[in-house]
């Protein structure tokens, strides 16, 4: 088998999104690949929708019911076990892509000898094949075969996993797995893969389309969503540490960890959170994870370099004291509505 896709599914079955994907992957331009759709103990009729297709489609579409709902990364991680193709690609299951997306990146990969293929992504908000929004998702990122240098690029924006292919190697022999249990999987794995690739290419076409609905609870803001985010870098730096990839990207590794773990989400739930749901526990386990893991990520030159004044100003005082950089803040945003709104 050429080509694994692996598809983490999970309540999708309404408004046709299910559907689409499938429709998109099972028309693929491609022959010999297989379909390894994980759902992901769906409360509503997402395995039905599932084992229909597999039904009219015996041999390109393989159904896996997790009897346990183990999030997007254990998904994923079951289908990695079932998956026989030389190569593995990952999909969202409200997302779809172009007809040619796999032709294309496969072929890239044969012309060059790449073990990691990406391209675009296409930012919609309906249900077509319309071009929208284009995200140049590592366009900028080091190509050819790949040095210290472009480790250390690649670490600070790995880019997207869904808009990839991956030998089969760069799992299997690195004993790579998603964290499970949590969102937010593709923080920590998106740079270690980059890290195990030897040869990295680039297609520089909007293939993959990206489904941005307005409601998605992917969006909204939670303590655990906090969390997750928290426990993912965690995972990432004890990866790191056992892979001593700490010895050769000290400083990359540092900023990821404080862009994601720390910055990242203590504005995340600042903003997002309705004040009545803030704790100063949350402000104060932030600050400890932070501390104790990176005491000096202030100084970081990637830091200095890619946070704004006002961020560092702000991280600063959380660290000295989560109550007044609370109280700072709330003001702080309180004052810019209303000034905005006098002004309007």
């Amino acid at each position: 088998m050429k080509l694994s896709i692996i598809v983490p599914v999970y309540n999708m079955a309404k408004e046709g999104l299910l559907q689409f994907c499938m429709e998109s992957l099972l028309n693929q331009t491609i022959d010999d690949y297989e379909i390894i759709a994980v759902d992901d103990a769906s409360t509503d009729q997402s395995l039905e929708v599932l084992r229909q297709y597999e039904k009219d489609h015996p041999g390109r579409l393989k159904v896996i019911a997790s009897p346990e709902n183990r999030r997007q990364g254990g998904a994923k991680n079951l289908g990695i076990r079932a998956a026989s193709g030389e190569w593995f690609g990952f999909i969202d299951s409200d997302d779809w892509i172009s007809p040619d997306y796999y032709e294309k990146l496969l072929k890239k990969a044969q012309e060059t000898g790449a073990d990691i293929v990406g391209c675009n992504i296409n930012l919609t908000s309906e249900q077509s094949f319309t071009v929208g929004e284009v995200i140049r998702n590592n366009a900028d990122s080091p190509t050819g075969v790949l040095g210290p240098a472009d480790y250390a690029k690649l670490l600070l924006d790995p880019g997207s996993m869904v808009t990839k292919i991956y030998r089969r190697e760069i799992f299997i022999d690195n004993g790579l797995w998603f964290p499970e249990h949590v969102f937010y999987e593709d923080n920590c794995l998106a740079p270690l893969t980059m890290l195990c690739c030897r040869h990295f290419e680039y297609v520089d076409e909007p293939n993959y389309y990206y489904y941005q609905k307005p409601d998605s609870t992917t969006h909204h803001v939670s303590r655990e969503k906090c969390d997750d985010r928290m426990d993912t870098m965690i995972y990432f730096i004890e990866e790191c540490w056992k892979r001593e990839y700490l010895e050769e990207y000290p400083e990359e590794i540092e900023y990821r960890f404080a862009e994601i773990f720390y910055v990242n989400t203590l504005f995340t739930y600042m903003i997002g959170m309705p004040f009545f749901k803030k704790r100063l526990s949350f402000l104060r386990l932030l600050r400890q994870g932070i501390m104790e893991t990176f005491p000096e990520y202030g100084t970081n030159p990637y830091f200095l370099e890619k946070q704004d004044a006002e961020v560092q100003k702000l991280t600063r005082m959380h660290c000295k004291s989560p109550f007044l950089f609370f109280w700072y803040y709330e003001a702080l945003t309180t004052y810019r509505k209303l000034f905005r709104r006098k002004k309007g």
